[in-house]
């Protein structure tokens, strides 16, 4: 059982209150800016009807030193049963219409066995312009049925990557903005060192999105193939906090990519320890 990975906002408005279908926000604020803006009150103020708020942030392995660590099954499992989230629906996620943080949620539902998710093109941005409806306040849905069943193969370890970077038994792709893998300048979240996986390849998740979307699939080919990324052979993904290297899996997704894992530790984990080596050219 498949969907489609995006749907538009006009086919959203036209199946939004089918009985199989249902629509989750997983707006999220971009590192650095988590203590500035608060998004339970921005999704309070308007967000798609009947769309309960995922909150990527409280959802995340509270117990980590690191963010956005996935949790146990259970742990999601449980939550998602308390949001009204049935793991047996065609799920619609979205965000604010940068596609920064919704892939993180499509990707999340997958790993723990949802078999139907899609992401909104252009979020919520697209949405409004459209001029479809919105809904203020919070949403309280009935308890649902979720079952989490959580494949640890679609995450690899530090220990794993660290043998990767020695060995290039992998590719490692860091989605990163260029000037922060090459180490010009500091990383949002302080503490970190400066620079990069030694070996790994930078893809920068803005040069694969526009308007809310994935580019084509011939400019994503031409771009992950221009950073000297090998289709054809296995890759693992990384970023700040394994959000945004999301946004990288799924462009390789839509090209058909499958052996690809996340680094969920990623650079807020590896930057943050000295007994790891970094490279800045």
């Amino acid at each position: 059982m498949t969907s489609a990975l995006f749907v538009t906002a006009q086919w959203l408005a036209e199946h939004q209150n089918d009985a199989d279908l249902q629509i989750i926000d997983a707006r999220m604020a971009p590192a650095g800016q988590e203590h500035l803006r608060d998004m339970q009150a921005e999704y309070a103020a308007g967000h798609l009807p009947n769309a309960p708020f995922f909150d990527i942030e409280r959802l995340s392995d509270r117990n980590s030193p690191y963010p956005h660590m996935m949790p146990r099954a259970e742990t999601f499992a449980v939550a998602m049963r308390e949001l009204g989230v049935d793991s047996g629906k065609h799920l619609v996620v979205y965000d604010e219409g940068n596609l920064f943080s919704a892939p993180r949620a499509w990707w999340m539902l997958r790993a723990f066995g949802v078999e139907r998710v899609s992401l909104l093109a252009g979020g919520l941005a697209g949405w409004k312009q459209a001029g479809y409806a919105l809904q203020t306040g919070d949403v309280a849905l009935p308890e649902a049925e979720f079952d989490a069943h959580y494949d640890q193969q679609w995450v690899t370890s530090v220990t794993d990557v660290l043998l990767i970077s020695h060995e290039g038994s992998a590719q490692i792709i860091d989605a990163r903005p260029a000037n922060r893998f090459a180490g010009e300048v500091d990383e949002p979240r302080p503490g970190l060192r400066r620079g990069h996986i030694p070996g790994s390849l930078n893809v920068p998740w803005g040069e694969l999105v526009v308007n809310g979307q994935l580019k084509p699939d011939a400019e994503l080919r031409a771009i992950f193939q221009r950073q000297g990324v090998d289709l054809t052979k296995p890759i693992v993904a990384s970023c700040g906090s394994g959000v945004t290297a999301v946004v990288a899996i799924l462009a390789l997704t839509a090209l058909g990519i499958k052996e690809v894992q996340l680094y969920d530790g990623s650079w807020s984990e590896w930057g943050s320890r000295d007994d790891l080596p970094i490279a800045t050219a």
